[in-house]
Formats: C-alpha cells, sequence, structure tokens
C-alpha cells in the first residue's frame, strides 16, 4: 500500500475566521475528539478549510454529501485542490431504479426496474480500488455508501498480482479472471473484460482509463504495458501489476451449490409456517418464486434480485448488516457529513423506509425473510462504523451540537480543553449575507419578471424556489414566454445532467434555475444575485427555519445578493431566518469595518462536470491526434468515420452525431 502524502495545492491562503477554525478542527482530531461541528455561512470557503484539515492530520477521508449533485460539486473541489492524490466519486450507479413493490390493497406487483450509468460504476470500482491500495484517498459520496458492497476482505482476497519475469501459465490466468467475474470478449474491450491474441493478453479493469497488456514468452510474463485505449499507445511499463475482480460481488462454483443448498432448506422450512398459517396462496408464491430464482442462479450465476440473497452469499448471520463502504476504509479514517442537518436525518431514515417495503414483500409471499437482511446500514451500525467526524453546515441541527459538547465534556474530563464547534462566518470576499424583502403575492410574477429582467441586463443570475412541481413548470413556461432563459431543474433529471445543468447556469447559457428543493444546499453558484422564494409564509419543511436560511445563502455570494420573500405575513419561521442572516450581516459588516475591506465579487473558475464516457473518449482522441504522423492522422479519421458509420446503421444516432463533430474538429485540425 503506496503512502503518499496529500499535498493541497491552492492559489490562496486561509483569511477571516478560517485559520481559528482549521486550527480548532485540527486540535480536536489530534485530542482524539469523536464528533465536531463547523458551523460555516455559504461561501465562507468551508470546503477549502476542510482540505486544510485534511492535509494536516493526513488520514484517509470520506466526504458524505445528501445528494448526487452536491457529491459532484464536492468532487471536482476536492479533485482540484488535491490533483496530485486520489480523489473519487462514490454514488448509486443507478440512472433511474425503481424497487421491488407489492401494493396490496391494489393486489399489485411492481417488479424492480433499473438502469446502470456505466460511468459511475467505473468510479465507484475507483473508489474502493484506491481505498485498498493506498491512503492518500478521499472518496466523495452519497448515501449509497451505506448500502451493501460486498466484502473488502474477500475483495482484496479475489485480486491477482502480477509481476514480469514470473512464471503463469496463460490458461490459468484467463480461468483466474473468469473467477474474478471478467468477461472474454475477443472483439470488443470494454471494461470489465479481457481479450486474448496469441501469446498477449489484454485487460480494461473496472475502474481504470488505460488496458494493461501482459505479454508472454512461453508461461513467463516478458512485459507489463499501461495503454492509452484509444490508440494503444505505451503510457507505462510497470514491473508489477494487481488486477483486482470486476465486481464487488464474488462467489466461486463450489460455495454457489452450497449457498442454493441453504436456500432451499430455508424455503421449505418458510413454505411449511405459510401453509401451517393458512397462507396457501402466499405460500405457492414463496416457492415458485425463488425456485424460479435459484434455477437462474444455478444456470447463470446471477438473477434480477439476487441482491435478497447477499446474506447467504456474504455468510453472514440473519439480522446482520453487509459490507459497506465505510468497511473499506481503514479505522483511522476521517468523515466530514457535508450539510449535515440533511445528511444525517437521511441516513436515519433509509433503514426504516426500506424494512417496511420488505416486510409486506415477505408477509405476501413475494421473497424469503433473508430479504429483510439486503438493507441499508441502520443509524446505530453507522454510528458505529464512523470515523472521527466533522459535521459541516450552515445550520447544524441539535443532533450534531450534542455530539459537538458530549466529545468537548470528554476531553474536558480527561484534562484537554478544545473548541468542538467552529463558527465560520467570514466569507474571503467580504460579502455579507444578502439583505432579504417581504413582498405581498399579489403580482408575485409580474413582479418577480421585472426583478429577473434587471439581473439578466447586468449578466446575473437569479434562482426561483416553489413548493410544487406545477408551480415550478407554470413559472419556467411564463418565463419561457418571456424570452427568457431559463430551465427547470426536478428529480428527474439524470446524475451528471444535474451538474451540467448548473454549469450551464453559470456559463449563462440559462439566466434562471427554477426549482422545489433541489437548489437549497450546498450550490456553488456565485453569479447568483437574486433568490425568489414563492410562498414563503407556507409553514412546513420547505419553508421551516433550517430551509430558508440555507435558501437565503443561495444569494450570499454576490456583493449585490438580495432574497425577496412572497408572503402575505411574517411566519415564525420567517422571523427566525431573517433575525439570524442579519445577525451574521452584522458581525460580517463589522469586520469588514475594522479591516477596511470592501466586498468584492471574485470570477470563481467554473469546473467541468463529471465527463460522460463519449466526452472521455473524444477527449482521449484529440490528445491523441496530436502526437500522430501525417498517414496515421488518416488512418484515424477512417477508423473514427467506420465508427460512425457503424454506430448509424446500430441505431445509434447520438454516438454517431457526437462521431461526426469529432472527425470535423479533427479533419480542421
Amino acid at each position: 500500500m503506496t503512502n503518499q502524502p496529500f499535498t493541497l495545492e491552492a492559489p490562496f491562503q486561509p483569511t477571516g475566521d478560517q485559520p481559528a477554525a482549521i486550527a480548532s478542527m485540527v486540535a480536536g482530531i489530534q485530542a482524539g475528539a469523536q464528533d465536531q461541528v463547523l458551523l460555516g455561512v455559504t461561501g465562507s470557503g468551508k470546503t477549502y478549510s476542510i482540505a486544510n484539515v485534511i492535509q494536516q492530520v493526513q488520514k484517509p477521508t470520506l466526504v458524505l454529501a445528501h445528494n448526487k449533485t452536491l457529491a459532484a460539486q464536492l468532487f471536482a473541489e476536492f479533485r482540484e485542490f488535491f490533483p496530485n492524490n486520489s480523489v473519487q466519486y462514490f454514488v448509486s450507479y443507478y440512472d433511474y431504479y425503481q424497487p421491488e413493490a407489492y401494493i396490496p390493497r391494489s393486489d399489485t406487483y411492481i417488479a424492480k426496474e433499473s438502469d446502470i450509468n456505466q460511468e459511475i460504476e467505473k468510479f465507484r470500482h475507483a473508489s474502493t480500488h484506491a481505498l485498498l491500495t493506498r491512503r492518500d484517498v478521499i472518496i466523495v459520496a452519497s448515501v449509497s455508501c451505506i448500502y451493501g458492497l460486498g466484502s473488502p476482505d474477500l475483495y482484496k482476497a479475489g485480486s491477482f498480482p502480477i509481476k514480469t519475469g514470473e512464471r503463469y501459465n496463460l490458461s490459468y490466468v484467463t480461468r483466474r479472471l473468469t473467477d474474478m467475474v471478467f468477461e472474454r470478449n475477443d472483439v470488443d474491450l470494454r471494461r470489465g473484460r479481457f481479450r486474448v491474441q496469441g501469446d498477449t493478453l489484454t485487460i480494461f479493469p473496472a475502474y481504470e482509463d488505460q488496458h494493461i497488456r501482459l505479454t508472454f514468452f512461453g508461461d513467463e510474463v516478458e512485459r507489463i504495458d499501461l495503454l492509452d485505449p484509444i490508440n494503444q499507445t505505451v503510457v507505462q511499463q510497470p514491473s508489477e501489476v494487481t488486477i483486482f475482480p470486476a465486481k464487488h460481488y464474488l462467489t466461486d462454483e463450489a460455495d454457489r451449490k452450497r449457498i442454493l443448498e441453504e436456500i432451499r432448506a430455508d424455503l421449505e422450512k418458510e413454505v411449511a409456517a405459510l401453509e401451517l398459517a393458512g397462507k396457501k396462496l402466499e405460500a405457492y408464491r414463496l416457492r415458485e418464486r425463488t425456485n424460479y430464482d435459484l434455477e437462474m442462479i444455478a444456470e447463470t450465476g446471477s438473477v434480477n434480485g439476487i441482491e435478497n440473497y447477499s446474506r447467504y452469499f456474504d455468510r453472514r448471520p440473519a439480522g446482520t448488516a453487509a459490507s459497506v463502504l465505510l468497511d473499506y476504509f481503514p479505522k483511522d479514517y476521517l468523515m466530514v457529513v457535508d450539510e449535515s442537518h440533511m445528511s444525517i436525518p437521511q441516513i436515519g431514515g433509509m433503514a426504516n423506509g426500506d424494512a417496511a417495503r420488505k416486510g409486506t414483500l415477505i408477509d405476501y409471499g413475494f421473497r424469503l425473510q433473508a430479504a429483510r437482511d439486503n438493507r441499508p446500514l441502520r443509524f446505530d451500525e453507522f454510528r458505529a462504523r464512523q470515523g472521527q467526524t466533522i459535521y459541516v453546515s450552515a445550520t447544524p441541527a441539535a443532533y450534531e451540537l450534542g455530539l459537538a459538547e458530549e466529545a468537548s465534556r470528554k476531553l474536558r474530563l480527561a484534562g484537554t480543553h478544545v473548541r468542538t464547534v467552529s463558527e465560520q462566518l467570514i466569507r474571503p470576499t467580504g460579502i455579507p449575507d444578502p439583505v432579504v424583502e417581504l413582498r405581498p403575492v399579489a403580482g408575485q410574477i409580474s413582479d418577480l419578471e421585472m426583478e429577473i429582467l434587471n439581473r439578466v441586463a447586468k449578466g446575473e443570475r437569479t434562482l426561483v424556489t416553489t413548493l410544487t412541481k406545477r408551480m415550478a413548470e407554470d413559472v419556467t413556461e411564463y418565463l419561457l414566454g418571456k424570452g427568457v432563459k431559463v430551465q427547470y431543474l426536478h428529480s428527474d433529471v439524470e446524475t451528471i445532467e444535474r451538474s451540467k445543468i448548473l454549469q450551464d447556469l453559470r456559463l449563462g447559457t440559462y439566466d434562471v434555475l427554477v426549482g422545489i428543493n433541489l437548489l437549497r444546499e450546498g450550490l456553488d453558484l456565485p453569479e447568483v444575485s437574486l433568490v425568489a422564494i414563492l410562498d414563503a409564509d407556507k409553514e412546513g419543511f420547505l419553508r421551516s427555519t433550517t430551509a430558508l436560511v440555507q435558501t437565503i445563502g443561495r444569494a450570499a455570494r454576490h456583493p449585490e445578493g438580495r432574497v425577496i420573500m412572497y408572503a402575505d405575513r411574517t411566519t415564525d419561521s420567517m422571523q427566525r431566518a431573517i433575525d439570524e442572516t442579519n445577525r451574521r450581516r452584522e458581525i460580517q459588516q463589522e469586520y469588514n469595518l475594522k479591516h477596511g475591506i470592501t466586498p468584492q465579487y471574485i470570477v470563481k473558475a467554473i469546473r467541468t462536470t463529471l465527463p460522460t464516457a463519449a466526452e472521455e473518449e473524444a477527449a482521449l482522441n484529440r490528445e491523441s491526434f496530436k502526437s500522430l504522423s501525417a498517414v496515421d492522422r488518416a488512418e484515424k479519421l477512417e477508423l473514427l468515420r467506420e465508427q460512425m458509420r457503424q454506430a448509424a446503421e446500430n441505431l445509434e444516432f447520438e454516438r454517431a452525431a457526437e462521431l461526426r463533430d469529432l472527425v470535423r474538429e479533427l479533419t480542421k485540425r
């Protein structure tokens, strides 16, 4: 395992109250505090402060975010701060996921449906690979990290180290790869596949962007090459390489037979129990469905819904949790819970919702009792797996503050006095919290239109939050009719597309974003000078004090930041949010006056979103094209044209269009 140090790269130094907050958090970690809180306002550089903490304590770190959009943004930021270390992204690899369910009142069974995003699956494999091979690792994850992943011990034990000069029979190597769930395909080499051409074996690991080519001389590995996947040029020639499995779940054939026998034994017991209770239909259903699954697993090694049998494959006792990403971290790791006021409740509610759905499926004979153990971690199990933790939020909840106070009390009893709650209210830009205005609901859309047009004229952006999807759609349609460049960000938008929409807002492709609750926490949008909150006086989850403070914070990165609450009355939540905003604004203005600071807008670099597979391929083609000779360039262009024609024949028209545009670009060069 490599032990390269974390090296933070940034064109600035900690300012304002950042140095005090960083020093406090580092002191808490070194003193052994289990829990700390960073109360930091939007735009105060919380991510940069955490990056400084990581560099000083030198611990593998998990950064936990409550949604994929925020996780993608944090991933981009940490990757920029630590370009020479391993920064990875771990979220659910489903673009679409409909869980299996049964609705008794209408006798409706809903089968599981899912659509896996291959790029995100690569990031997940890269995360586990990094954790098992090095210590300078930062994983930015969503709550997907509390779902079953496969045992890290089995995953590591299934790896295959290969060195040049050592003897390996080629047939043996291919069998090992097959056991590691790699597929052989000598024509189409994709992630998780390998091909054999004479005495050469080429592997495309699930976690890499490069091919690994092994050249044999008899039974000896003569050379190992890491190849550019597009033009097959040699990038590196290591003396050894370790191949990790293509899947996180591993079983061999002998284990599979034994596991199937165990499942059949449990099936007979549970069918007998249902028949004894007079549930003949449920008993029949359970027998038929389970036997079908067992036949599929025996023949193909898998079945839709195989995760419901994960307890058997993991060799776990009933009631115990599956291995999760947290189990891949070393014991001394650091956890950072971003937007903790949202992330912690989300983690706490996952297991309960899953248990209710599984209970119904089991009661009505759709699944064995073992399906209950295919679940996310319960909160107590999550808590037991936490490393030292920093909760980051502009509005930390009583839970996090209570944990920090308990950590402080324990340290005081041990004779150590450190702060476990750090405040970070001063922005490096000197920008104070925005002014909040109250305006009546009557005529709110016309008033909002005028405010938006004023911002558009100055090249600034606007966020509009509504309470319902219908209202968001109506506002979007109205603004489109007025010629405003507006986009609606909603829950149906795919993971990577969400990040692209936010990037397009910053680039000016859109001037306005309209949404319900996707625009509240953790979005770094310095071009936004206006946030409009419609129906601000409708008390509830989306209009609570915490939600309003977070929403107000979206306008706190611009010197002209302003928030308009459209309401006919001032609720308690509104008043508390306004009072807290004014308190912070006073502290910030006093600091600016004392230090002679003039608030200024800083143009912040627009980071690229997570690349799609096509974008990655196009980038590789552009880069490799530079180094080719005239003859090779002509051959490359002809190859791309052939791929374009093939894509069109396969009715992959988007892919064909992307290749067409790339051919045109390279031809001009």
